[in-house]
């Protein structure tokens, strides 16, 4: 059965509990909110819903339910790799089961007969100025694919409400066949000879991904690219990317627009930078101390930077109380592939050294590693080096999380977005009365 089949199987009954909650449930209190959710970003408050994806605060990211280690274990892989098939990932966040070999080579074959990306796109990001920073021109890209959209033509010819996820499905697979291809064009265009890529019909994307940007070690690189596209697709739908992509589309704005508002959030120092931040700082400690420091070196060069008011990149998350699963998923990753390499180890002395001393400044309350802490340094091994990329594959590998929570919203009839606000003078006179 196709992925179009599976969701309309499931149709029937998610649509009756959603149905079922809202009418037998509707009014029953979850969670208070508190002034401080409200002024510092709503942080914690309970008003979203995603079968997709959880965010565990001990477990770390699940996906339908499974650990990363489990789904890492879980999915099928191709002939003589590590890492699984991201065919077999989608499929997962769309369905919620695992598939077999032969149904994440279908996502695979099915992406790969959609992935063409039309020529006025190329000739778009030509135009761009050569400054233009990688995720402005994926941005574009994806806003530009707009007129290819089923669901806009779908919906201003007329349909039912009820059939809204068909062909929003259908560009979910259109953009997360064609978004690959866009970012190796990106990086071809920005680094190298400006050669409009080729995906080559007998590779799975992670293998197309390495040859199509032309690393060195295509084979290494097609694990990490699985691995990469894996881990990043998604992170509930409270995450800045992801709710914008969310909040976009709750107006029935099509998944292009959707999710160029989604990119555009991605693209902030706060969010999918993040990485660039933490493999300077490794490379900032390599140049200081000329490789390897000692770690007496390392905690005072910590303590010191902390003194001046700068932040350590890669440490702290919102909800996570442990290491990021997924910094442990790509630290394994190194560790057995080039342990030997200067940045790794450097990553793996800050995760000793770091947390420690952000406890003993007062720093931070959960200062663990995030997924950002070690992805830069394996980029970087494989001779992708150009930090202002990295963010464009955490764009390709996002869209397949919001693409998945973006069909199953069309599919329950969610509804727009609005939240109410308060002024300032409502939550003092609230504050002083109790």
């Amino acid at each position: 059965m196709t992925i179009k089949e599976m969701i309309s199987a499931q149709i029937p009954k998610q649509r009756e509990r959603y149905e079922k909650l809202i009418k037998d449930h509707g009014d029953t209190v979850i969670a208070e909110v508190t002034i401080r959710q409200i002024l510092d970003g709503m942080r914690g408050i309970k008003s979203l819903l995603t079968d997709v994806s959880f965010v565990d605060p001990e477990e770390g990211i699940r996906f339908r339910s499974m650990t990363i280690a489990e789904v890492l274990d879980a999915l099928p892989k191709p002939e003589g790799a590590d890492m699984p098939y991201i065919g077999g990932l989608y499929y997962l966040l769309m369905i919620g089961e695992i598939p077999t070999r032969e149904q994440a080579l279908e996502v695979d074959t099915d992406w790969r007969k959609r992935c063409e990306v039309p020529k006025y796109i190329f000739d778009i990001l030509r135009t761009m100025p050569n400054d233009a920073h990688p995720m402005a021109l994926l941005s574009v890209a994806v806003m530009a694919l707009e007129p290819e959209s089923e669901f806009s033509k779908r919906f201003h010819k007329g349909m039912k409400k009820v059939d809204y996820w068909e062909p929003a499905l259908e560009d979910s697979l259109n953009l997360t066949a064609k978004l690959p291809v866009i970012a190796a064009f990106i990086y071809n265009l920005k680094y190298k000879d400006g050669k409009e890529p080729e995906a080559d019909p007998n590779l799975d994307l992670g293998a197309n991904f390495a040859q199509m940007i032309g690393v060195e070690d295509q084979k290494g690189y097609a694990d990490l690219a699985r691995l990469y596209f894996i881990i990043h697709s998604d992170h509930e739908s409270g995450n800045a990317s992801a709710h914008a992509t969310h909040l976009s589309a709750s107006t029935l704005s099509n998944i292009y627009y959707a999710y160029s508002a989604g990119l555009s959030t991605l693209a902030g120092p706060l969010h999918g930078l993040a990485n660039q931040k933490s493999l300077e700082l490794l490379l900032e400690i390599r140049k200081k101390f000329g490789g390897l420091p000692t770690k007496e070196q390392l905690r005072k060069f910590t303590w010191d930077r902390l003194e001046q008011g700068r932040l350590i990149p890669g440490y702290g998350h919102a909800v996570l109380r442990v290491p990021d699963p997924r910094f442990i998923a790509q630290m394994k990753f190194a560790k057995k592939r080039f342990p030997d390499d200067t940045l790794v180890q450097i990553a793996e002395m800050v995760f000793e050294i770091v947390p420690k001393v952000l406890i003993e400044q007062g720093k931070a309350k959960n200062p663990a590693p995030n997924v950002d802490a070690i992805s830069g340094p394996l980029q970087y091994h494989y001779g992708v080096k150009e930090f202002e990329f990295y963010t464009v594959l955490f764009g390709v590998s996002r869209a397949m999380g919001v693409t998945a929570n973006y069909v199953w919203a069309r599919v329950l009839g969610q509804p727009i977005e609005r939240p109410k606000s308060m002024t300032m003078k409502m939550l003092e006179e609230f504050a002083a009365a109790n």
